[in-house]
């Protein structure tokens, strides 16, 4: 049978997206696309080469030139600000000639510099430059802003969440559970406590990123430069261009900037990554046992066979996109810090997926912000588990029998082995943990400390812990 010819989907285009994020997931995403496209580089290259005009001509390197006026510098800075759909389109045509990118931005502004009344510049456009001093500042530009406007402010949001949800939380107690078992009790806003400081601490981290740059030619010796304009101070005109550009100057390169800060960046937001994931599958986990309890979305679907269901799909997601954005990252980590001698070009084609890991965990990150938006926590349920684990004070009652028996009080011999007869592998009620302090012998303030104490009550200085994220 003749299979029936379909539509070409490609044809669509832009309509019909490959990947997830240009498509399903787009509006959790965008604005990323303004810092880590291929549009966005292609606008950083010519704010580079711009820049780069302006700096020659405004410390007069070159011999014959002078700084530009004030209106020929605003001119060539509307190139970059004004760069739309028609400038991405002219430069896919250049490039779709001299199959280089770099050269497609060169000709792109050479071109205009006529209008602009300066036309005689033209050979100033890239003077000195190999593709790589354009593109590691232009990547380095991006990635700053991407991650101090876009990556950095929603991860803090998200981790302003956690802390403000355990401070809500930071007196309702809770039985944890190591090994999966019922251990000593914590509170609900001291656990939450944990992963708003873990995140945090990363994001401390990251905001202190450096971001290096070089331009200093085809092999980072300058050759070119000195053997145009012997007579120019060349470390010192690269060091305070890349240093206007908000980066951190690297002095010592190949053709390419080494990229070591990126794989720094890159394991630094991984690992913020890795601890999210771990957020997420104990809140599902909590959720699985009734601790959270979930808002239903009012006419949303939870199940398509079950409609008692509310699945904590949020932190699903958020999991899925988490392990795919540290496995894009670990990747680049390792690859970008490593090349053949002088130059090869496996950064190049490693780095054009940067924003693909940014946007998986920047969709992660609004997923968990929605998911935690919608929990509650039943704290009868929560309690109810409390009291079914009276066992978990034999921690407690050990301890004081230990410090009994160093006061000088007898028949304190053996707490832990005692202990471990009454509890372990078996459940005790309140009548008999209260029944076996009762005949342990201990003074009567020990004694009336342990009657008082509940699975509730044993937790010690949970709540007060919160603080710590002040």
């Amino acid at each position: 049978m003749s299979e029936t010819p379909r539509v070409p989907l490609a044809e669509l285009t832009p309509g019909i997206m490959l990947g997830p994020l240009d498509g399903r997931y787009r509006s959790a995403v965008a604005p990323l696309v303004d810092y880590l496209s291929e549009a966005a580089l292609n606008r950083d290259r010519v704010h580079v080469e711009v820049e780069w005009l302006i700096h020659l001509t405004d410390q007069s390197v070159l011999p014959g030139t002078s700084p530009l006026t004030a209106d020929q510098k605003s001119a060539l800075r509307r190139i970059v600000t004004g760069f739309d759909a028609d400038s991405i389109k002219e430069l896919a045509e250049t490039e779709a000639i001299t199959v280089h990118d770099v050269k497609a931005v060169e000709y792109f502004i050479g071109n205009r510099l006529p209008d602009i009344g300066i036309g005689n510049l033209k050979s100033l456009v890239h003077f000195g430059c190999t593709s790589e001093d354009i593109n590691n500042l232009s990547y380095a530009v991006g990635i700053k802003g991407a991650v101090e406007q876009v990556w950095l402010p929603a991860a803090r949001a998200l981790v302003g969440q956690f802390a403000a949800m355990a401070e809500e939380h930071r007196d309702v107690p809770m039985l944890s559970r190591t090994h999966g078992q019922p251990a000593t009790p914590t509170s609900l806003g001291k656990e939450l406590a944990v992963i708003a400081h873990r995140l945090g601490r990363q994001l401390d981290r990251i905001a202190r990123t450096e971001y290096l740059g070089k331009i200093n030619g085809a092999t980072g010796t300058y050759a070119a430069h000195y053997a145009s304009v012997p007579g120019a101070d060349w470390q010192a005109v690269s060091r305070s261009f890349v240093e206007g550009l908000g980066l951190t100057w690297n002095p010592l390169t190949t053709q390419i900037e080494s990229h070591d800060w990126q794989a720094e960046l890159y394991a630094d937001v991984a690992r913020f990554n890795r601890i999210l994931h771990n957020a997420c599958t104990d809140i599902w986990s909590y959720i699985s046992i009734g601790y959270f309890a979930q808002v239903p979305v009012e006419g949303a679907t939870g199940s398509s066979t079950m409609p008692h269901k509310v699945n904590p799909i949020r932190f699903e997601n958020a999991e899925a996109n988490l392990e795919i954005s540290c496995g894009l990252l670990d990747t680049l980590a390792a690859t970008l810090v490593t090349s053949r001698w002088q130059r090869d070009l496996t950064d190049s084609s490693s780095q054009r997926n940067i924003g693909v890991a940014f946007g998986h965990s920047l969709l992660a990150i609004s997923n968990v912000a929605k998911g935690l938006e919608r929990l509650n926590v039943p704290a009868d349920v929560l309690a109810a588990d409390l009291d079914q684990n009276w066992e978990v004070l034999g921690e407690a009652i050990q301890m004081v029998m230990r410090a009994e028996a160093i006061a000088g009080v007898e028949g304190m011999e053996n707490p832990y082995e005692r202990l471990k007869e009454l509890t372990r592998g078996h459940r005790v009620d309140a009548e008999r943990m209260k029944e076996f302090v009762s005949g342990l012998g201990l003074s009567s303030d020990a004694e009336a400390r342990l009657l008082a104490l509940t699975p509730a009550t044993y937790n010690g200085i949970a709540g007060q812990l919160v603080d710590h994220l002040k």
